[in-house]
């Protein structure tokens, strides 16, 4: 029954996209995001249904897309060097077999993001892509959201966000830091989406979704979810009027919310106090440490999986009694292959000290252009007063993704590279707006002027 009701979806999908051709990348969306394939049981596995929409969104804007002002932007150019380079460092990798299967999906997020900045040229546009990036993860944190409710979550790695496997946007601390990310702009679609009535009913189903999105890393007992929300706490202030009144109520609701999270949640959340104590941060450091050793040996990284090679030792330090009787056990432990567990080592080991540099500088890069946006529109006309505060949203996903992405190895997470993707499209999208501006006083002007020449 589970497969018929997507089916039906996508075919609803795919049919509307014969009439509006942009459909087809926000269907390639969906299924990049959502991925059903994995959560049919027989009909969706057979079938490429990821390359069949891509190879139609690619097609209709071939086609029937207008071009007029198209340009390409440097953070597109960074991402074309990104996976041109990665795909170099995929032929010379240590584990090459390894590296292929990893290739195989990163290049794909890659040249989505590099494609997708050439689709979204109206305002409607890329809202469209946010709504459909959001309502797809949406998919998945409210389920999550209500087990939480229903169940306390059962902890981290037990919580069923819908399949078994535990990889993509059903990872834990992957939907712990997107549902995070993504809450300014869930916030932004309630205040100024133009595709559904801003009415009651939306805003309503935008604050239940926010609240489903704070549950994600209470169900999934995920510290870099917590982590996650203090920063976006902070960021959200700045967009406050009453920054004084915020925080008390940031304080008081949090105190409120202790008493009712479960002992799965603080128990994990304790092991924050000590790193030495816990043996998954204590493998972390120790992975970052030898990373750090192999890079500045191979300087240009040794291909995607190259973490398979690593050899750790490290200490587990647990502190035994009470008061003035303390003793510390040290428990030595020996383990080799563990995974990153850090974007940024992920890439340094991976792509090296040049692959980091361009994968940083897309990021970075991103930051301050938003940044720009949002203090350009800070005061802008009723007509444009929707620009500035998507920017910050966008500004403030990002940064919070970078956060989340220190302690998971989420790199080239297509989602995350989708936003970059948002940026882009809304900055070119906007230096078009300003180049017909200045156009069109021009061509009023030229008349008058060869009148006066005549």
């Amino acid at each position: 029954m589970r497969d018929l009701a997507f089916i039906a979806f996508l075919g609803v999908l795919f049919a509307i996209g014969f009439r509006r051709p942009f459909l087809f990348v926000l269907c390639y969306v969906y299924i990049d995001v959502v991925s059903p394939q994995r959560l049919s049981y027989f009909l969706l596995n057979s079938v490429p249904i990821s390359l069949i929409a891509v190879g139609l969104a690619v097609s209709a804007w071939a086609l029937f897309d207008d071009k007029t002002g198209t340009r390409l932007a440097p953070r597109q150019l960074l991402i074309l060097l990104l996976m041109l380079y990665c795909g170099v460092s995929t032929r010379t990798a240590d584990f090459p077999v390894d590296a292929a299967e990893k290739w195989d999906w990163v290049w794909k997020a890659l040249a989505f993001a590099f494609f997708l900045p050439f689709t979204l040229r109206t305002r409607l546009r890329i809202e469209a892509l946010l709504t459909f990036m959001i309502l797809s993860a949406a998919s998945i944190i409210i389920v999550g959201g209500v087990k939480t409710i229903a169940s306390g979550g059962g902890g981290y790695g037990e919580l069923n966000l819908m399949v078994s496997n535990n990889s993509g946007l059903y990872e834990g601390s992957t939907i712990s830091t997107v549902a995070i990310a993504i809450i300014p702009l869930i916030v932004w679609v309630s205040r100024f989406g133009t595709i559904f009535r801003r009415d009651w009913k939306v805003k309503l189903f935008c604050h239940a979704l926010i609240f489903a999105c704070l549950l994600i890393p209470v169900g999934t007992a995920t510290r870099t979810g917590l982590v996650c929300i203090g920063l976006l706490a902070l960021l959200m202030i700045r967009e406050s009027r009453r920054k004084l009144l915020y925080l008390g109520l940031i304080g008081g609701l949090a105190l409120v919310a202790v008493p009712f999270l479960p002992k799965t949640f603080t128990d994990r959340m304790d092991t924050i106090k000590s790193y030495q104590a816990d043996e998954s941060a204590s493998t972390r450091v120790a992975v970052w440490a030898w990373t750090w050793q192999y890079v500045k040996d191979h300087p240009l990284g040794g291909g995607f999986e190259m973490y398979r090679q690593n050899q750790i030792r490290y200490d587990i330090v647990k502190a035994q009694g009470a008061g003035g009787n303390v003793a510390l056990d040290r428990q030595l432990t020996v383990d080799h292959a563990r995974a990153y567990h850090s974007a940024y080592f992920e890439v340094l080991g991976e792509q090296g000290f040049p692959g980091l540099i361009l994968w940083l500088l897309i990021s970075v890069i991103g930051l301050l252009r938003m940044e720009v946006i949002r203090q350009r529109y800070r005061r802008a006309p009723e007509d444009e007063a929707w620009i500035g505060p998507l920017a910050g949203a966008l500004q403030s996903a990002h940064i919070v993704y970078m956060l989340g992405a220190a302690f998971i190895a989420i790199a080239f997470q297509p989602f995350m590279f989708m936003l970059v993707g948002a940026q882009i499209g809304l900055d070119t999208y906007l230096a078009r707006r300003r180049a017909a501006a200045a156009w069109r006083p021009m061509r009023r002007e030229r008349p008058a002027l060869e009148e006066a020449t005549a």
